[in-house]
């Protein structure tokens, strides 16, 4: 399999987001990592805005288009655990309860804002090339 990476999306010739997906759960996973061992004595609302600024900057997700259900499943897997593992939350605490609690957004809504945000900037962009490529479709 060949794959590189290019402006931070990885690319592969299997013409799978896969691998890209996969560099996003190591990202989380890393990340969380940073802020556990940082903040770790820090309040609920503190580490809240903190998840949300530097946990939730998902850029290139809403280019993902063909994936295999199974490692989008990992990163909503990951996401979860994330967000137990910063807030100290247990393994068999419930996934609602805890997103209530610490005010973030679930994982599908994570997802859908990034969409529509990426969407939003399509279709208002005044790139001659992007004018080109939306009216293609």
């Amino acid at each position: 399999m060949f794959c590189f990476k290019y402006l931070g999306h990885i690319i592969s010739n299997k013409f799978l987001d896969d691998d890209d997906v996969y560099r996003e759960i190591r990202n989380m996973f890393t990340r969380t990592n940073i802020l556990l061992r940082k903040f770790y004595n820090c309040s609920v609302s503190v580490k809240t805005l903190l998840f949300k600024t530097y946990c939730l900057c998902l850029y290139d997700v809403a280019l993902w288009a063909n994936y295999l259900s199974k490692s989008f499943d990992k990163f909503q897997s990951c996401y979860n655990k994330c967000v137990k593992l910063f807030f100290g939350y247990s393994k068999y605490d419930s996934v609602t309860g805890m997103l209530q609690e610490t005010g973030l957004p679930s994982f599908s809504t994570v997802i859908h804002n990034n969409n529509i945000s990426f969407n939003r900037c399509w279709n208002l962009c005044n790139n001659a090339i992007v004018a080109v490529l939306r009216n293609v479709n």
